[in-house]
Order: C-alpha cells, then sequence, then structure tokens
C-alpha cells in the first residue's frame, strides 16, 4: 500500500510542481557518495540504501522534450522505487502523450517494489521504463526477488546492468564531478558483464518466449 510520507527528491526541474518536500541542497549528487553507492561490487557489504537517478522525457513524434532529472534515496523505510511512484503520480500525465523514464539505481528492485512498480505500468501504458542497475538485490536461489523482475519485465520494463558507457553518463548528468573525467575502478567491467549473465539467466524463459513469437512472426504462422 502507498502510504502518504514525506518525501525528499532531489530535481533538476524547479518549476515541475510536486506536493512533496524538495531539498534546498546541492542538485547534484557528490562523487564520493556515487561511487560508494554505485560500485558494482558482486558483494557489497554495508551499502544499505539504495539511490535512484532519473529522467522523464515526453515524446513528441520523432523528436523528446526532456521534463525533468535528478536523483533521490528511500527514506523513513519507504523504498525508493516507491517514492518515485508517488512523485510521478502527482504530474498528472497526460494520457494522450507518450512518456519514457530512464532509471540508473544502485539495486534492483526488490519483490515488492517490482510488483507495484508493475502495477503502475500497466495503469499508464502511454508510459515506458528503462532500468540500468549496478547491482542485483538478493537474486539468488529460492529468493522471491527474481520473480519480481520478472513480472516488471512482463510489464514491458527494459532491465540492464549498467555498463561503463552508463556510469559515465550519470557521472556527467548527476555527479558534482568538478570537470573530473569518470574513471572505471578495477573490475567495473568483468562485474557488469558477470552481473548481466546473471540478470539474463534470471529473465532467459521471458527471452525463450519472446524469441519463440518472433520466429512464429518471421515464418508468418
Amino acid at each position: 500500500m502507498l502510504a502518504e510520507q514525506s518525501v525528499c527528491i532531489l530535481s533538476m526541474n524547479p518549476g515541475m510542481t510536486s506536493p512533496y518536500n524538495h531539498t534546498p541542497a546541492s542538485l547534484l549528487m557528490k562523487r564520493k557518495l556515487f561511487l560508494y553507492n554505485f560500485k558494482n561490487l558482486r558483494w557489497a557489504k554495508g551499502r544499505r540504501e539504495t539511490y535512484l537517478c532519473y529522467v522523464v522525457k515526453r515524446r513528441d513524434s520523432a523528436t523528446s522534450c526532456s521534463l525533468d532529472f535528478g536523483y533521490l534515496r528511500n527514506k523513513m523505510g519507504c523504498h525508493v522505487e516507491v517514492l518515485f511512484l508517488r512523485y510521478i503520480s502527482a504530474w498528472d500525465l497526460d494520457p494522450g502523450r507518450c512518456y519514457r523514464i530512464t532509471w540508473f539505481t544502485s539495486w534492483s528492485p526488490c519483490y515488492d517494489c517490482a510488483r507495484h512498480v508493475a502495477d503502475f505500468l500497466r495503469a499508464y501504458p502511454n508510459l515506458t521504463l528503462r532500468i540500468f542497475t549496478a547491482r542485483l538485490y538478493f537474486c539468488e536461489d529460492r529468493k522471491a526477488e527474481p520473480e519480481g523482475l520478472r513480472r516488471l519485465h512482463r510489464a514491458g520494463a527494459q532491465i540492464a546492468i549498467m555498463t561503463f558507457k552508463d556510469y559515465f553518463y550519470c557521472w556527467n548528468t548527476f555527479v558534482e564531478n568538478r570537470e573530473k573525467t569518470f574513471e572505471a575502478w578495477e573490475g567495473l567491467h568483468e562485474n557488469s558483464v558477470h552481473l548481466s549473465r546473471k540478470l539474463r539467466r534470471i529473465l532467459l524463459p521471458l527471452y525463450e518466449v519472446d524469441d519463440l513469437r518472433d520466429a512464429f512472426k518471421t515464418l508468418g504462422l
């Protein structure tokens, strides 16, 4: 249940109205904060918070218009994905227009958050969501989280692991980098490949179904 709570959102668009509280601090993430929370370690011990960088665009025919971008983190026991859903719900989106939302998250969604996001996407068919995540949250055997990701994927969300290109983009868009160039840490590429393979194994049954559909369509069946 999406209960009413105070939300801390750092938005780059101060003209965008929201019923929630904006923090009058820097709108860019500190370098150390970004590197600590988004580092794609295989064992990210102690990293209990989830950060979410977002970009919201409206698609007009062949062009797109950027409406807002910023970042937020989980607050008061409420996960960051649900906080974003409350934030975007307050915009009163035009059902006659198409919107594209892109997330860069330090952790993939838990099962409950994946369920909330999937329900939200079904309620807003004019909205598409891409999720690039640094790490997979509790995606081990006998956990509910993999099924949550499959449910989210079935609802139309595109899910991928962050690569160097995504980190470079985030560094230059959401981080107070002071014109310092982003430098990859040791193991970034290897861990990204490892996590991408793991995510594909989680979503593999869905990809196989999609491949079959494409094959049948090609054959005219």
